[in-house]
């Protein structure tokens, strides 16, 4: 099944329903994910420990089936932990994990999602005092001055496999881990004490993903502060680079926020 949200339709929505149904949930089969469905999924991510957001991701269906939460998989005190940590609504982290984590941290096979970038390869071996350029002639795919060669899904192993042959350090510094994607080589800045711990950290769970996220926030005061104002395309410059504008990072950060703080509104 597809991730499902407020608005969709279709025979997948009702296969939805009649597992809710299933469950124990009060829920009409329509095929339309209407609110009182969005309301059903909300109930089961609460019951199971998942991040409340009435998203009906991979995630949720697993623990729809199995009726509990994966313990590698992010919990809703994850969230709350994240924002007491950095000082701001938990509402800031549930949109920025909505928007910017990729819905889960792990590939289906169990290891962490990661893009390797050929173009971070070839000035961390420069900073092993490796010379790339005659390396790049034989290996292209992985080792450039340009970002590409991307493969995307596991297939990004088979790339970091071959980089690590050539030096396994610098090759896991060079990929972006888990849900939020942090880089590798900012391993140090954030207060690991190798990059084979951060590494550690990203395969264990996708709580340790979102918590490389939140030392990579704290690290930059400018970033930070962004978060702190809800300054939501200086935000996204700075966490997505130049061209957070064209996928309207920025606008579906906000909106994201908006809707997490606006039942805090209403309760109080």
């Amino acid at each position: 099944m597809k991730t499902h949200r407020l608005g969709d339709h279709g025979d997948d929505v009702g296969l939805l329903q009649r597992r809710l149904t299933r469950a124990g949930f009060s829920v009409d089969v329509t095929h339309l994910y209407d609110a009182a469905t969005e309301s059903a999924v909300k109930a089961l991510q609460a019951r199971t420990g998942l991040v409340v957001d009435g998203i009906a991701g991979p995630k949720t269906l697993a623990a729809l089936a199995t009726g509990r939460r994966d313990p590698r998989h992010l919990s809703d005190a994850d969230l709350v932990q994240a924002a007491d940590t950095l000082g701001v609504p938990v509402a800031c982290v549930r949109a920025v994990n909505e928007v910017e984590s990729r819905g889960s941290g792990f590939l289906t096979d169990g290891r962490p999602a990661i893009l390797f970038e050929r173009h971070r390869f070839w000035k961390q071996l420069q900073v092993r005092g490796i010379d790339p350029a005659p390396i790049a002639a034989k290996y292209p795919n992985i080792l450039s001055q340009t970002p590409g060669g991307y493969q995307g899904g596991a297939a990004e192993y088979a790339r970091l496999a071959s980089a690590e042959l050539i030096d396994a350090g610098a090759a896991y510094e060079s990929a972006s881990w888990g849900a939020f994607q942090v880089m590798g080589y900012h391993w140090q800045r954030l207060g690991y004490s190798s990059i084979d711990e951060f590494v550690a950290g990203m395969e264990n769970s996708e709580g340790d993903q979102l918590d490389a996220f939140v030392r990579y926030v704290a690290a930059d005061t400018g970033l930070l502060s962004a978060l702190k104002g809800r300054k939501w395309a200086a935000f996204a410059k700075g966490y997505n680079g130049p061209d957070y504008a064209r996928n309207l990072y920025d606008a579906k950060l906000a909106q994201a926020y908006l809707k997490y703080a606006e039942p805090t509104r209403a309760a109080a």
